[in-house]
């Protein structure tokens, strides 16, 4: 029985392309520094929680013969929250980075997230083992995590955990909390003159953490392709038989980048974006009735079938229901050792939890299905907000659309027939094997990630930019984690976390699905992307999100 498929053979041997000055050599390049820094948002409050990481100046690699230190030094590396396509490239790109500085480096990877470096539970990363899983999907190597690093007392074992392997740097590989973590444990190592550095890399495929530096996370573009390709087979799917409207909820708890990517590359009928709802203001009923009446137009011209794409975190935009979360999170920090509500019956916590909402959150809540009800009330995730993936807003939508149909037919405003199919594609994409973008892209992120180390710099994100360019002219730096913060409420509490970067609705990708959007509700504008494809013509095999290339000002897609 053969261990691994001929693709998967064929990616073992694919170098990723590295970018700009790092294809050089680690050992040829220069470090410049801009102007110093400041934060997103909240700035006195960044700088007195940060006062030895604030403020860094953003930094930027350039070719210039030997430059950087090549004294030895071993690097432990962690995988923390969910999966993305393309984090096992990191790694290799951050091990074949130092072993080229000093073949007598070693790489430490720490096992099951953040958890492994307090717990002292790691591995040595060899050649053996990276080459078993370089351009693969997954974070199989070293498993991850949801472990937050942020105590007094993790911080010291990770310390001595380091000490013991003479760990000198340590690379978080995660997405905004993850790298919040990182900006965490960089100030403590600073403030106690511990000599460790600490440098994250951006991951998520919900495509938040972003900004000016970072022009786009990691796996955002696997992930993206990976449930086009899905949607488009339903599209063909629908568009043959003639008889179901798909209800597909995507990716994207914060952010609605996913389904906004999945809608440019597809085309569906209706696509909602959590941040138009919310700066609309719109109610759950007026979704309802924009969705019905698309329905119902469709449905009298013999038009029984379509696509409609939702995000993840809807729910959570909807004003009405973000008020009704957030009061909801905040209670459920109180109500978890609260042993009345603890031993009550499911009735019995719909009542306690009505009582101590505020009259319209209370009205709102009463209003929904019991199965919502009952996934509103989950356990928290560990920043202590709603799971809203277990929410099924999906199915929510559907019975809601189905009855208001109902109510047009009897009106005789609605001639049509209506059928549903509900999805959720999510964990389909997470661990994916890397497009080619992906690939070249997180092993240049790893390999530069050691850039910054050797070059001593800590409280930094591995930053590489002018990605919608081939590799060559790509441009590796860092920007400081302090820089991209702001305070939040958490588990009822102001924290530090990196600020989630959301849909811009003047900017020119929104804009694409907004000028599109009536022509692809009425018509089967359908597109049908396929697979990813890794071998053949650079447009196919090279070509990166629609996102990123019309936030670069790029004009190659007609949409």
């Amino acid at each position: 029985m053969r261990e691994i498929s001929p693709l998967q053979k064929e990616r073992l041997n694919y170098q990723p392309k590295l970018a700009g000055a790092l294809a050089n050599g680690i050992n040829s390049v220069k470090l410049s520094l801009g102007e110093a820094t400041s934060a997103v948002a909240d700035m006195e409050d960044i700088k007195n929680l940060f006062p030895n990481v604030f403020g860094k100046p953003i930094a930027k690699f350039a070719s210039a013969g030997a430059d950087l230190s090549t004294e030895k030094k071993n690097v432990g590396v962690i995988l923390s929250g969910g999966q993305a396509p393309g984090g096992h490239n990191v790694i290799a790109g951050l091990y074949d980075a130092l072993k080229t500085a000093n073949k007598e480096n070693k790489l430490y990877g720490f096992l099951g997230g953040p958890s492994g470096i307090v717990d002292g539970e790691y591995m040595e990363l060899t050649d053996e083992i990276m080459n078993k899983y370089r351009n693969t999907g997954g974070f199989d190597i070293i498993g991850s995590g949801r472990t937050k690093l942020e105590t007094e007392d993790q911080f010291k074992k990770a310390l001595e955990v380091c000490k013991s392997l003479n760990i000198g740097a340590i690379v978080i590989i995660g997405g905004d909390d993850s790298n919040t973590n990182a900006c965490l444990l960089a100030e403590w190592m600073a403030a106690n003159n511990t000599g460790i550095n600490v440098i994250g890399c951006p991951k998520t495929i919900d495509g938040d953490l972003k900004n000016d530096q970072i022009e786009i996370s990691f796996g955002f573009d696997t992930a993206t392709k990976t449930y086009a390709e899905l949607i488009g087979n339903i599209q063909r799917d629908a568009n043959s038989a003639k008889k179901y409207w798909h209800f597909i909820k995507l990716m994207g708890r914060s952010a609605s980048h996913v389904c906004l990517e999945v809608a440019l590359q597809t085309q569906p009928n209706i696509t909602l974006i959590g941040e138009e709802v919310e700066a609309k203001k719109q109610s759950l009923e007026e979704i309802v009735s924009y969705m019905a009446n698309v329905i119902a137009e469709r449905g009298n011209r013999g038009k029984n079938f379509g696509i409609a794409l939702i995000p993840e975190g809807l729910i959570e935009f909807i004003p009405e229901m973000k008020v009704m979360i957030a009061g909801l999170n905040d209670l459920m920090a109180h109500l978890e050792n609260d042993a009345t509500y603890q031993e009550s019956d499911q009735i019995e916590k719909y009542e306690i939890i009505t009582s101590k909402l505020d009259a319209a959150s209370a009205k709102l809540f009463n209003s929904l299905p019991a199965a919502i009800k009952a996934q509103l009330l989950m356990d928290r995730d560990p920043h202590g907000n709603v799971q809203v993936s277990k929410i099924e807003t999906e199915k929510l939508l559907i019975e809601m659309i189905a009855q208001r149909l109902k109510e047009m037919k009897a009106q005789g405003l609605y001639n049509g027939k209506f059928a549903d199919q509900a999805h959720f594609f999510g964990y389909e994409g997470r661990c994916a094997m890397p497009s080619n973008f992906d690939a070249d892209y997180c092993y240049s992120l790893g390999y530069n990630a050691f850039a910054l180390i050797q070059s001593g710099l800590t409280g930094y994100l591995s930053s590489i930019k002018n990605t919608t360019k081939p590799a060559s002219e790509w441009v590796a730096g860092g920007v400081p984690l302090t820089m991209m913060m702001n305070m939040e409420r958490r588990h009822g509490a102001m924290k530090p976390v990196i600020k989630k970067a959301l849909v811009e609705l003047d900017g020119p990708v929104f804009r694409a699905l907004e000028t599109n959007r009536e022509k692809w509700a009425q018509n089967d504008c359908y597109i049908f992307p396929g697979a990813v494809q890794y071998f053949g013509p650079s447009s196919v095999c090279d070509v990166t999100t629609i996102t990123l290339q019309l936030e670069q000002e790029k004009s190659l897609v007609n949409v």
